[in-house]
């Protein structure tokens, strides 16, 4: 019994994997090649690069495919591809390089798990990339952030040499290539697989419609969690799977298998769920499962719609579904029924005239903060035990208390008083990660650059999210004056507990009338250049969960007021 469903845009996976031989070659030879340090998404492209879930491609893209890809949706040889694969690096590198030459790519550990014969370098038109790709140029899309405050300005395409897998120590018997997955299936007789991929952690509803729809095809499931860089928010990778192992013992025995998927989403929508069919199509699946919100971002800020209409998805993707083996099963947005105690269609809740409910990510969240129950039609009591060891109540959280202010607005002070009480009350350990202190400790050879102050606060909030993922209280008091580098550290502080953002909004003329440093003067004389509030901006926080003016009200009455807002939020125990 074989398996009816070929790799994309050709007759055998492509692994880029070589042989043994040719691998200790490039190991012995690689220590005269330059070395690339590939991030996180990076390094997903590159492991389904090389175990073949990117079949047909054979490296990172060139020019001409990228070009390709973002204005056609396909390669120069017709085969559908929706989502560039290249390799972004920095100016510095770049210039170092030429047409022709190998560099070794690693990990962040240093291990080589691949060499890239360079083949083009040029610089593209991210604008276009966006526009294209994620359908806007607004950064409030966390793709299109990505792209424009995270990618470097420089491409590299060329042929990839696989050396050696990439190594995986967790859920050492979840990491399935395409081949092996493939294999897996054979050998079960699964002629039919149906794929159901997902960043978040599956509860009632999605294991209910997962089985219908392998009832109607009569076909086996594949649960393929992504594990590799998802959504911003997204349930932590290592308690996201725990959901995954408790939910499938709901499964009928034999119909269903788990494996994890390294891959970087991109949150592109349309394009996406079509990139999605692909991979799925190179591990075997005959079918995969999209619903009306499958790979698109949160809801943008100050939007109340989704970006990606889930009508205009299901157009696109029907569009190209002809140049695909697998098959799409669209499924329409569902709510729970009390009426009736089941799930339904909203369509067929609207046509009987029923009223339907939904229970979201968010108040989840919240819920199990305060220490309440979801609904019990939610979810299953095992995969709820894991959520709350994931999100346990904000009492038992860390979390992140970030000032942002001028210079002179009273932010250290507050955040001097608030760490004496805190600490005083004894019950987490709390750090202050005073702006001051954190530039003699930690970022003495920064200058004050854009670039330098970006890079002291991205150092502050990394220190502040491993506090924070380790159950203690982080106190940061840098001015921080940019709305991106702001937001990036509260992406990377909310994966791991709490982020409070305090803006100490006091005015300009009172805190320059403070001076007790004297460094408006200078600056007023031109001898500190580009100081906040002076000759660079500050930009004016729009989403803090608390706003005080130090003018008005004495150190203490601003503490007792940031006390007293943890103590409303539970992240104090009364």
């Amino acid at each position: 019994m074989t398996l009816n469903v070929d790799p994309h845009g050709s007759d055998r996976l492509v692994s880029l994997l070589v042989g043994p031989d040719r691998a200790e070659e490039l190991k012995q030879t690689s220590g005269g090649f330059p070395s690339l340090t590939l991030s996180q998404r990076q390094m997903c492209d590159l492991e389904l690069l090389l175990n073949g879930a990117f079949t047909p491609l054979t490296g990172f893209m060139g020019q001409a495919a990228y070009l390709s890809v973002l204005d056609t949706l396909s390669l120069p040889d017709g085969n559908l591809w929706p989502v560039p694969i290249v390799l972004d690096v920095s100016e510095p590198i770049a210039d170092k390089l030429a047409p022709g030459m190998q560099i070794a790519l690693r990990d962040n550990e240093g291990f080589m798990p691949a060499v890239l014969t360079v083949e083009e370098i040029w610089r593209p038109d991210r604008e276009h990339e966006a526009q294209q790709v994620y359908g806007t140029q607004d950064t409030a899309h966390p793709g299109v952030r990505y792209l424009m405050n995270s990618v470097n300005p420089v491409y590299l395409g060329g042929r990839i040499e696989g050396v050696q897998a990439p190594m995986h120590h967790d859920f050492e018997n979840l990491w399935d290539s395409p081949e092996e997955m493939r294999g897996l299936f054979h050998k079960l007789g699964w002629r039919q697989v149906v794929a159901f991929q997902t960043s978040k952690p599956m509860h009632r509803l999605q294991r209910e419609i997962t089985l219908k729809v392998a009832k109607e095809l009569q076909a086996h499931i594949l649960l393929h969690p992504t594990v590799g860089v998802t959504k911003p928010g997204d349930l932590q990778y290592y308690a996201r799977v725990h959901c995954y192992q408790a939910i499938r013992r709901y499964f009928p025995h034999n119909l269903a298998m788990l494996s994890l998927l390294p891959l970087a989403m991109r949150m592109a929508g349309p394009r996406e769920a079509l990139w999605h069919a692909i991979v799925h199509q190179n591990y075997g699946c005959s079918h995969m499962i999209v619903g009306p919100k499958h790979a698109g971002p949160p809801t943008m800020e100050n939007e109340d719609l989704p970006l990606y209409d889930a009508a205009a998805s299901r157009a696109l993707i029907e569009q190209h579904e002809s140049r695909l083996q697998i098959q799409v099963v669209h499924v329409e947005a569902h709510r729970y029924v009390p009426a009736r105690q089941r799930f339904m269609g909203v369509s067929e809740i609207e046509q009987r005239g029923l009223e339907g409910v939904e229970y979201t990510d968010a108040q989840l969240k919240r819920d199990l903060a305060l220490g309440e129950e979801p609904p019990e039609w939610f979810s299953y009591p095992e995969v709820v035990a894991e959520l709350r060891n994931a999100y346990p109540p904000r009492n038992r959280q860390g979390f992140t208390l970030f000032f942002t202010g001028l210079s002179g607005s009273g932010k250290s002070t507050l955040a001097k008083i608030v760490y004496g009480k805190l600490v005083e009350g004894g019950r987490r350990p709390a750090t202050l990660l005073d702006g001051d202190i954190v530039r003699q400790n930690l970022s003495s050879e920064l200058g004050f650059s854009k670039q330098h102050r970006d890079l002291n606060i991205r150092r502050i909030g990394y220190v502040a999210s491993e506090i924070t993922k380790n159950g203690g209280i982080a106190i940061c008091a840098p001015i921080a004056p940019y709305t991106e580098t702001r937001r990036a550290v509260r992406e990377l502080v909310e994966e791991r507990g709490a982020f409070i953002e305090i803006h100490v909004a006091t005015p300009l003329a009172v805190c320059e009338a403070r001076d007790r440093k004297g460094l408006y003067a200078k600056a007023r004389k031109g001898w500190i250049p580009e100081f906040t509030g002076i000759s660079d901006p500050y930009e004016v926080p729009e989403r803090a969960e608390l706003t005080i003016d130090t003018a008005d009200v004495t150190p203490m009455e601003a503490a007792q007021e940031i006390y007293l807002y943890l103590l409303k939020e539970g992240f104090i125990d009364a």
